[in-house]
């Protein structure tokens, strides 16, 4: 128990002691395992780059609060009409199984992938680093989005450092996917856009494009809570970074 001194308008005249009870630590969200998605499937068996369990919780622990809103709900109907009705630890784990399935058609589930798109519409410069812009990391983001979005990403540090060296900000899987979920949040809170649209930042949720049907092969596998069918179970293997 602490003791805070509460005083007059004198300094130290008539102070008293007051008991003031020590804060408690907000509960954690409830959290489940989301499912893999295909491809993760796939790499397991093959060998290659696969979804870390530890991502899953890296997600769900970031989401903020409107994310599990109605808005949310309206947002992602075509692949979780269930939404709604869900409890919070299985809203939350949609969304892990949805970045998932978003870092597998964008970036193959390898986190230090770089790409330097040339198509005129993509072929730009990147408005914090000066050079052609690239996109990055598990979700494909790059160095600008830190103005755009509030991403953490620190250029300063990351210039110096090889292309595809993990230590590098927007390589590291924490920072790219919550960077993800700032992006996906200004899309369908702020500006009120379902999941697909398109105008939506990746390719890959942009319905009729090529990049949105790998994307689309991803979702085969959606939690069952979401009331589409029945989810396979996630195998349970260690964890391999964080």
């Amino acid at each position: 128990m602490t003791l805070l001194f509460v005083c007059g308008p004198i300094l130290f005249a008539g102070c008293k002691s007051k008991d003031v009870q020590p804060s408690q630590t907000a509960p954690a969200p409830a959290m489940k395992a989301a499912p893999a998605t295909p491809i993760e499937e796939k790499k397991e068996e093959l060998g290659g780059n696969t979804w870390d369990p530890h991502w899953d919780v890296l997600v769900e622990q970031a989401l903020p609060a409107d994310m599990l809103s109605e808005a949310a709900a309206h947002a992602v109907r075509s692949y979780c009409p269930n939404f709604a009705n869900e409890a919070e630890a299985d809203k939350r784990a949609f969304w892990a199984y949805l970045f998932q399935a978003l870092a597998g058609a964008e970036a193959g589930l390898d986190p230090k992938v770089n790409v330097h798109h040339t198509e005129p519409v993509m072929a730009k410069t990147d408005t914090v680093t000066k050079r052609p812009i690239r996109q990055e990391g598990l979700m494909q983001v790059s160095y600008e989005d830190a103005d755009r979005y509030g991403c953490d990403f620190d250029w300063a540090s990351d210039r110096n450092l090889a292309e595809h060296d993990a230590n590098r900000s927007i390589l590291q899987p924490g920072r790219s996917l919550t960077c993800g979920i700032k992006i996906m949040e200004n899309q369908i809170i702020t500006q009120g856009k379902p999941l697909l649209s398109k105008t939506s930042y990746w390719s890959t949720l942009q319905p009729g494009t090529a990049s949105y049907h790998v994307f689309a092969k991803q979702m085969a596998n959606v939690p069952a809570a979401c009331g589409v069918g029945t989810a396979k179970p996630r195998r349970v293997r260690q964890s391999a970074s964080k």
